[in-house]
């Protein structure tokens, strides 16, 4: 069949291509150490003693956002079955390094397998799962064709698909309709993203909504935001999960903005004047290089790494922690999505709904398309055409309390709103976990 001359095809590219992976991980370790850890397992080479009994659920996180989303799937079914035994993988080291707070004893977490014959052959073999959840979108198809040969039942949960991904998954058809096909059974988030998985031949027995949904924004984190937005006395304006070539453009538009605003202008001054800036970058590897693009537009920089306990003054305030975007969004009156404003498909908005802080958008939100429309809808959150607009939009919601309050109240209700997706999700997989 010409599925399996694509796909022996493909498999020869993947074994070729290990040699310039390793280089790779070696160049993204020196940014980020987490890379260099444990390079081998990502070859199908483990520390681990082998596993004697099918009995581990392997879940599939393959970066920071899927691995949060992991641990409220993971707590719903620890809940369901107290002895769950858990085999996490992931791809990027942040997502690893959140997983790693997720594990209980007798869990194991290693690297996602290359998706090379032989590598995905020694991880079934290897670690005997007895089913597979992978979350999102991460259907690979030599991992799916090894997992079918050894029995091994996979569902993709709190699944996506846009419509860029569906029309790159049919230039490759001979590749990806197999490998959806082998898909026991699919959760999808959306009606929309169902209808695009089944274009691809996956078995979609469910639409049960986000998972993200579920998720209960720390408290404490929370209540600290709030403590120190009350303390500042003055609005604070997020870039949240800003991608690369995005804060270049929102500094331009900040200290345009405070040019304009006065006959003697003080850049230094912008926060205590007017408007207290907050930019958390997407990826801990850019925080040095936000930091400096600050710099060069004259705007004064404190991290919150060096706060000792309360926020410092500066123009600009750099997120540059991890697990804290509670924390972010409470403290925020207003957030600005990341990834929205350049081609990147946005960032999910349900955690600064779920803490009350109002979303404005981009153009760009093709990879969460239904819950931005949702949120759009509900009040939660305001599309514009570019960062000036936003900009812009930003400052009017500011200087209008009672507009701000009732996006925040909005954003709260529409969290709210649609949870369940847990619930529903470990019903479904009683089927496979049961008995």
């Amino acid at each position: 069949m010409i599925e399996d001359v694509i796909r022996k095809l493909y498999s020869l590219l993947m074994w070729a291509a290990q040699p310039f992976l390793r280089r790779k991980l070696q160049r993204r370790g020196q940014a980020e150490a987490g890379y260099l850890e444990a390079v081998d397992e990502r070859f199908g080479v483990y520390s681990q003693p082998a596993e004697v009994r099918p009995e581990l659920v392997w879940v599939h996180a393959v970066s920071l956002g899927e691995t949060r989303t992991a641990g409220i799937l993971l707590a719903a079914l620890r809940k369901r079955w107290p002895g769950l035994r858990v085999l996490l993988t992931h791809g990027t080291a942040t997502g690893r390094a959140e997983g790693a707070g997720l594990l209980r004893e007798g869990d194991v977490q290693v690297w996602q397998p290359w998706d090379s014959e032989g590598a995905a052959a020694r991880f079934f073999a290897h670690f005997k799962p007895r089913l597979g959840l992978l979350l999102e979108t991460e259907v690979w198809p030599n991992t799916m064709a090894c997992a079918q040969a050894q029995s091994v039942p996979v569902a993709l949960v709190n699944a996506r698909l846009s419509d860029k991904s569906l029309q790159q998954a049919t230039r490759i058809a001979p590749l990806s309709r197999p490998a959806y096909a082998r898909l026991s059974a699919v959760y999808a988030q959306s009606d929309n993203d169902a209808q695009r998985l089944r274009e691809l031949g996956a078995t979609v027995q469910g639409v049960f909504g986000n998972l993200k949904f579920d998720a209960t924004p720390d408290e404490a984190q929370q209540a600290q935001g709030r403590a120190w937005r009350r303390a500042l006395g003055q609005p604070v304006l997020m870039l949240a999960s800003s991608r690369e070539g995005e804060e270049d453009e929102f500094f331009k538009k900040i200290v345009a903005l405070a040019l304009s605003s006065r006959a003697q202008p003080a850049i230094n001054t912008i926060a205590g004047a007017h408007l207290q800036i907050l930019v958390v970058p997407r990826h801990p590897q850019r925080f040095d290089e936000v930091e400096a693009l600050a710099v060069k537009h004259g705007l004064s920089v404190a991290r919150r790494s060096a706060w000792n306990g309360a926020p410092q003054s500066a123009d600009v305030w750099l997120g540059d922690s991890l697990g804290e975007m509670a924390l972010y969004y409470a403290i925020s009156d207003v957030a600005l999505l990341g990834g929205s404003f350049a081609p990147l498909g946005g960032q999910n908005l349900i955690e600064a709904a779920a803490c009350g802080c109002p979303v404005i958008m981009g153009p760009h939100t093709f990879n969460f398309a239904e819950v931005s429309e949702l949120a759009e809808a509900a009040g939660a959150a305001r599309r514009v055409a570019d960062m000036d607009e936003a900009v812009r939009s930003a400052r009017t919601m500011l200087s209008r309390p009672a507009t701000q309050q009732a996006a925040a109240d909005a954003g709260l209700g529409f969290a709210t709103q649609h949870r369940g997706a847990a619930t529903n999700t470990v019903q479904a997989l009683a089927q496979f976990l049961d008995g």
